[in-house]
């Protein structure tokens, strides 16, 4: 079975007929069903799936070269809960139903600073009303962050959202267990800690 999809503006019209369906066509099996956004070389999408293989899991990236290393680890090992989807997150409406997704992580996206990099945000307010649409009632809303700007724009966009936080800090590993699905650890999360950057998290319901 097909476990990683390509796809960009040129192609759309060729997409598969995945909406819906992803837990019936791709996994063969109904299970909670786990996104990951701007997913890079795979580490989160692996890491979670490793330790929950009743859950499956679809990694997304545009950049195929660092996409390449999650697909290859899922397929030497013979995840069939993990597929890796290269697209731009401006489409993933066309891959997605409304409320198929149970949980969808960002983890360390660009913070795009700049007001005229505001677009690019990927926790802008048009990016999160995508986002909400494919969520389930109750479905999670993950950021992992180093950039104080990134998490203070995030919380301020979510303020137009009706929801409730699960967790929200500004210094991850203050010296508490935050638990295994916290712990995974990205090459680029590693960059920033290793610099003295505190790792911003927030996990966010949506009612």
């Amino acid at each position: 079975m097909q476990r990683v999809f390509q796809y960009t503006y040129r192609t759309i019209a060729n997409i598969p007929d995945l909406k819906g369906k992803w837990n019936k066509n791709v996994f063969n099996k109904e299970a909670p069903l786990i996104v990951e956004l701007g997913c890079g070389r795979g580490e989160y999408t692996i890491g979670l799936a490793t330790n929950y293989p009743e859950r499956n899991y679809i990694g997304i990236d545009i950049k195929g070269a660092r996409l390449w290393k999650g697909a290859k680890t899922a397929n030497d090992a013979n995840m069939l809960h993990v597929a890796f989807l290269r697209t731009s997150i401006e489409l993933i409406p066309y891959f997605f139903a409304p409320h198929e997704v149970d949980e969808i992580w960002l983890t360390f996206p660009d913070p795009q600073p700049t007001d005229n990099r505001e677009p690019r945000r990927l926790t802008n307010q048009k990016f999160l009303n995508s986002y909400f649409q494919l969520l389930k009632p109750g479905g999670i809303l993950h950021l992992k962050t180093d950039s104080t700007f990134l998490f203070d724009y995030t919380l301020e966009m979510l303020k137009n959202y009706n929801g409730e936080y699960l967790q929200q800090t500004t210094d991850l590993y203050s010296g508490t267990d935050v638990g295994f699905d916290l712990n995974i650890k990205t090459t680029y999360e590693k960059i920033f800690a290793d610099k003295g950057f505190k790792i911003h998290y927030l996990a966010f319901r949506l009612h």
